[in-house]
């Protein structure tokens, strides 16, 4: 068990933005391990709502500087930053722990020379095509004291790319509470006889038209439903699509849910139709629950994390036609468990734990 007693150095968790997805949960349980842990955390960021989500052992700064309800990311990013440089001006006696905005926290840790460890959340492949940000980041990423990583190719692919040594820590799940949160009732639409569905985000990185190209392409159409569960600035374009080719007798697009465990449970098949990740919750999940999964071989995560799992198959990105092969392929199976022999890489103790040792080993180099 950690001892506290040997950590003089505080934590700031850097989290400007604090949206919907898998991070944002990766977020939650790290942040509220170290809670009861009794380290000393204090948290940045501008989203008020979610306080909630954090134990009110944690010191939650909410950043309002020039910030509205209408605020977009990269304004939350300096809000932050000032909040962040505010609270480091005071007091030097921290580590800081970057989700989110790492460059620019880099930056500051550099000029107030503070430890700061940065955790990369996307692979490079999907956002690395600027010649200038990809020197930049280049140049930046090198000066974190540690840069952490969640699944093999990411690291591989980061250390390649960038010449450092990344740190591989598997994305901690706390199985017990989504068996419990998968069992609440909820009312399933579009109840056909196979059912399929998509969690993400809607945006062009999570790809979802390609699964609705993939319906479109089917013999089998009548007996399948599809449901979409998350929001994003691509929705209008996913409701055009689903108007234009007829669908919505087999499609609904549900809002982002605070438990899509049930909707899950409840669905045939689980689809991620992502360009590119960095190791996707959903997947673990998908597996936990016991679907048979359809995944893009997208960089970085999917074969990683599907790679012993026999009830799943990987296609190209954006491979319609592939992933309606599979669709119609699949053919329903009473009472058929899947081992997810791979379990044991995402238990949660043992991953916030090498995130505490991490730090335990920043805050011996300052002695």
């Amino acid at each position: 068990m950690f001892n506290n007693k040997k950590l003089k150095k505080k934590i700031i968790i850097f989290n400007p933005s604090i949206e919907d997805g898998g991070v944002e949960k990766n977020l939650y349980i790290i942040a509220n391990y170290f809670a009861k842990q009794n380290l000393n955390v204090s948290l940045i960021s501008s989203d008020i709502s979610k306080k909630k989500k954090f134990l009110p052992k944690i010191n939650f700064i909410h950043s309002k500087f020039f910030i509205s309800k209408k605020s977009g990311r990269y304004a939350k990013y300096f809000s932050c930053l000032v909040s962040l440089i505010n609270l480091i001006w005071r007091d030097k006696n921290y580590i800081v722990l970057s989700f989110q905005a790492n460059i620019y926290s880099i930056i500051i840790c550099l000029l107030f020379k503070i430890k700061i460890i940065a955790r990369l959340n996307t692979a490079p492949q999907g956002w690395d095509h600027n010649y200038f940000k990809n020197k930049i980041y280049s140049f930046l990423i090198k000066k974190a004291d540690a840069a952490v990583v969640n699944s093999l190719d990411f690291k591989k692919e980061v250390d390649k790319r960038f010449s450092i040594k990344t740190i591989l820590i598997k994305n901690p799940f706390d199985f017990a509470k989504i068996k419990k949160l998968s069992k609440c009732k909820v009312k399933y639409p579009l109840a056909k006889k196979i059912k399929i569905i998509n969690v993400g985000r809607l945006t062009d990185q999570k790809d979802q038209i390609t699964i609705l190209k993939s319906l479109t392409l089917l013999n089998n159409l009548k007996k399948i439903s599809l449901i979409i569960i998350g929001k994003g600035k691509e929705k209008t374009n996913l409701i055009n699509f689903i108007k234009k080719n007829k669908l919505w007798k087999n499609v609904r697009l549900l809002s982002y849910k605070n438990n899509p465990y049930p909707y899950i449970k409840k669905s045939d098949i689980f689809i991620l139709s992502s360009k590119y990740e960095g190791s996707p919750n959903v997947l673990v999940e998908a597996q936990y629950l016991n679907k048979f999964i359809i995944s893009t071989n997208c960089p970085t995560g999917p074969r990683e994390i599907l790679k012993n799992y026999k009830n799943s198959k990987l296609i190209n990105v954006g491979d319609a036609k592939k992933m309606a092969f599979w669709i119609q392929k699949y053919k329903k199976k009473k009472n058929t468990n899947h081992f997810f022999s791979d379990i044991k890489n995402y238990d949660l103790i043992t991953n916030c734990n090498k995130y505490i040792k991490l730090i335990e080993k920043l805050n011996d180099t300052n002695k």
